[in-house]
């Protein structure tokens, strides 16, 4: 069988996380959020806000496409292809305050439940063809922990 290419495989991979002999979703959600807490001690939290929706708005469409040229390789939603639950978890951590290692966790676990649990119309995403359906489920999750903690952080002020 023929080696998939390079590039996707980096991005797809998660840079390698989506490896792990286990849980490599896991793997690939811990490098996004390890990636994010680091981050947060070298931006403001306005700067860590902005380049965590860049790396959603990079990450997501570089998933589609990574995961696109990896399924003939792979399969379909391959479980090596990570990128999706790094683009999930980043949008969770939205609503985290930059450096807070609590809802930094928060986000964390409120994404890899839904993306576990696939409910409220999480597992009908995986039906969408390719990419798509590769990472519009853990879209779906990330959206899902961003609200819960956004409007958890609201109710307590």
């Amino acid at each position: 069988m023929d080696r998939p290419p390079f590039l996707p495989m980096l991005i797809g991979t998660g840079f390698g996380s989506g490896f792990s002999p286990v849980a490599p979703g896991t793997a690939g959600a811990l490098l996004a959020a390890g990636t994010w807490y680091l981050l947060s001690f070298l931006l403001s939290g306005g700067a860590l806000w902005w380049t965590t929706l860049v790396l959603i708005a990079v990450f997501t469409p570089a998933g589609v496409w990574a995961a696109d040229r990896l399924e003939p390789f792979w399969g379909e939603d391959p479980s090596r292809v990570v990128v999706d639950e790094m683009a999930g978890v980043w949008i969770s951590l939205l609503a985290a305050p930059a450096g807070h290692a609590g809802y930094g966790l928060a986000a964390f676990a409120l994404f890899r439940f839904f993306d576990i649990f696939k409910p409220l119309g999480i597992r009908r995403m995986e039906k969408l063809p390719g990419g798509w359906g590769v990472m519009t489920d853990d879209i779906l999750a990330g959206i899902y922990g961003l609200v819960i903690l956004a409007a958890f952080r609201w109710i307590t002020g």
